[in-house]
């Protein structure tokens, strides 16, 4: 029974996303009045697990830079790069026939997936490179190539195309048969990618020395440097195999919208990925984290997401980025109780509790009323202020009681 116990409460974040994903498709359900999930729900599973599995590839990259202790905020621009690599590696590949004997389609597509994935380990190398031996903060380091690299995937697309098509183009069309034809309509290669990279992740993080050494990395990295780990080392391969399964969902990304877009290819979508992993219960901190909540994480951002486009229809992608940054504050602060609980702090004492209330209060009203009217955005106000009001009370309580 202390088993089952302790087994509970360690997989008490798992449980609460299985619940939550539940929770979220009967509210799409109740408030979505086309039905979709019941009119058609093999289309919308086949979309759900398409982007979710685009999603759970490169996030779980994320959470082994987040496990390891550092944050990689290139993500998005990393999966624009390794696109475009890809596009002009097959243009350049394609040059070589003519058109009596063409190169071989198998070729220049494994050519170009070459070509993007090696680009992966050499930003990954970079990132490392800047952090280890320069001295930048991850935070710095990974945000110069988030800016960086979207502009040089221009270039070298605008290049490219101006010497072998003669006209400079950004977005390159993807016209091989491979991604067009077979890619994108097999769904399923796309979830046993998905599902073959975090069995690996598994592996690694689980099962072997490597994985072990990247949880004291996370946890304390002077401890672990004092311990004769090599820190720099375990460093690089942290953010090699982030920048790489970013390249990997690169592919996915071109078989999905059949172009290589450099400017709004994945835009954002680094965000994403760490709320993935943040959800799924990896502390910012480093040191924690589970692939199986990663998975979770990814499969219920895409849930809602889903829902936000079924329910709201016209202009859903406004509000989608601040559905997901709530997400991801609320998956924060659920983790963060326990330790403000022991430690005697509180979430709305003080005169910055006062004015956080006041702001989620007119915030959620606001909202509604946008949305709903008037009058519901009043009437969700005031629940708002109230509910506030009442656990600042219960903390106050707490706090005279000890």
């Amino acid at each position: 029974m202390q088993h089952q116990y302790l087994w509970l409460n360690s997989r008490a974040n798992e449980i609460a996303l299985v619940v939550a994903i539940m929770v979220v498709i009967a509210v799409t359900i109740f408030a979505d009045s086309s039905q979709s999930y019941l009119q058609d729900p093999a289309t919308s599973a086949e979309d759900i697990l398409r982007n979710a599995a685009m999603l759970t590839i490169f996030a779980l990259g994320a959470s082994v830079v987040i496990i390891a202790g550092g944050i990689d905020l290139s993500a998005g621009s990393m999966i624009a790069f390794s696109g475009t690599t890809i596009a002009c590696t097959m243009l350049w590949i394609q040059s070589f026939g003519t058109f009596e004997a063409p190169v071989a389609e198998w070729k220049v597509v494994s050519g170009g997936i070459a070509a993007g994935l090696f680009a992966g380990f050499l930003v990954g190398t970079l990132h490392a490179w800047l952090i280890t031996s320069v001295g930048l903060p991850p935070f710095v380091a990974t945000l110069a190539t988030l800016v960086g690299l979207r502009s040089l995937a221009r270039v070298m697309g605008e290049t490219v195309t101006q010497l072998l098509l003669s006209g400079k183009k950004s977005q390159i069309p993807i016209e091989q048969p491979f991604f067009t034809d077979y890619l994108r309509q097999r769904v399923d290669l796309w979830i046993y990618t998905a599902i073959g990279l975090a069995i690996f992740t598994v592996i690694l993080l689980g099962y072997t020395i490597l994985g072990r050494h990247l949880y004291a990395l996370g946890g304390n990295e002077q401890a672990a440097r004092l311990s004769g780990l090599r820190t720099d080392r375990l460093k690089w391969f942290a953010y090699v195999f982030g920048a790489m399964t970013a390249s990997l969902a690169s592919i996915f990304y071109l078989a999905n919208e059949g172009v290589s877009a450099p400017v709004t290819q994945a835009r954002g979508h680094e965000l994403n990925a760490i709320a993935a992993a943040v959800v799924g219960g990896c502390s910012l901190k480093g040191g924690v984290g589970t692939v199986a909540g990663t998975l979770l994480g990814a499969l219920f951002l895409r849930v809602v997401i889903d829902a936000i486009a079924k329910i709201i229809k016209s202009g859903a992608d406004v509000w989608e980025g601040l559905i997901v940054g709530v997400v991801v504050v609320l998956a924060v602060t659920f983790s963060q109780l326990r330790m403000a609980r022991s430690s005697g702090r509180t979430l709305f004492g003080g005169g910055l509790g006062a004015c956080a209330i006041a702001i989620l209060s007119a915030g959620a009203g606001t909202v509604i009323g946008i949305n709903l009217g008037t009058r519901p955005g009043v009437i969700v106000g005031i629940v708002m202020i109230l509910a506030l009001c009442g656990a600042r009370w219960i903390e106050n309580s707490r706090r005279f009681a000890v």
